[in-house]
């Protein structure tokens, strides 16, 4: 652990398995401080979940997907019509395990931590004009066959290009700093948006960003729309290569989504890039930019 700094370690997983347990110097605890790796991503251990439950999650999650303004009455009355009698409050918890928000304004349902400051919504009406212009993250479930994981990936508005991504069996923060700490290294971008969630209104998400003098845009609660580049790249995954395949365990996982986002970025063609790859187009625009 000699000369051990955090922006050595890249991803969680790599941090994980840096940490040593009987260091007769520097404890578990200070390790873990050292490379910001929280502890309970490191003592994690998978629980098993009844049968049931995994198949009323797939169920509400190709629905959500399909009717992304699906709350949870709909979703609950969907669920009746295909003969699963389950109550509202149990619906309820599994979109909230399931991290799945309709995209309509709603009462505020659930308080945001109060020591995390909310930035404001920066860009009502702005138009998307070059790459690096507006980046945006966010998280979405992702089902395994015995079990889910979280995916959280930074996007370029402007390209659409998956700049970064990483994956998690919980929702601690890690996974998300992860992916932020490698999309910084391909640039830096004016405005980068996310919604409320805890994990992006943590100072230790927040506080990177501010000080490269990037600015902070956080969706209105309840209002996936404006976030919605993210939205449509979770509908991609998630029909063009979850729902087509079964992964057993977190590393078949892991393999299939880095397979999938080398083909959305490098070789699947967008109607709204004119038929050109993300890939192409932000790496064209960044080159005549840089040449200007």
């Amino acid at each position: 652990m000699t000369g051990l700094k955090k922006n050595q370690v890249s991803t969680v997983e790599v941090k994980r398995q840096t940490i040593e347990r009987d260091h007769p110097q520097i404890s578990v605890k200070r390790q873990c401080e050292l490379l910001g790796l929280n502890r309970s991503t490191l003592y994690y251990q998978p629980v098993a979940i009844a049968h049931y439950t995994l198949l009323l999650m797939r169920l509400i999650d190709e629905q959500f997907t399909r009717t992304p303004f699906y709350g949870v009455r709909r979703i609950w009355a969907w669920l009746d019509q295909q003969g699963h009698f389950v109550s509202q409050k149990r619906v309820r918890r599994l979109m909230r395990r399931m991290g799945l928000t309709a995209i309509y304004p709603k009462p505020n349902l659930s308080r945001p931590n109060v020591s995390h400051k909310i930035y404001p919504y920066l860009l009502r009406g702005v138009v998307i004009r070059r790459v690096d212009q507006v980046w945006s993250t966010d998280i979405t479930y992702i089902r395994l066959r015995q079990g889910f994981i979280y995916l959280v990936a930074v996007i370029d508005w402007y390209s659409r290009y998956v700049l970064s991504w990483s994956i998690s069996t919980t929702l601690e923060i890690d996974f998300c700093l992860d992916a932020q700490e490698r999309s910084l290294l391909r640039g830096t971008p004016e405005t980068f948006n996310s919604d409320q969630g805890s994990q992006f209104t943590s100072p230790r998400f927040t506080e990177p960003l501010v000080a490269q003098g990037i600015r902070v845009s956080m969706d209105g609660r309840g209002r996936a729309l404006d976030n919605i580049f993210v939205e449509r790249l979770w509908r991609s995954v998630k029909y063009e290569e979850v729902y087509l395949n079964e992964y057993a365990n977190v590393t078949e996982a892991r393999q299939g989504i880095a397979q999938y986002m080398k083909f959305y970025n490098e070789e699947r063609l967008h109607q709204s890039l004119d038929y050109q790859t993300p890939h192409h187009v932000y790496f064209v625009s960044k080159s005549t930019t840089t040449s200007i």
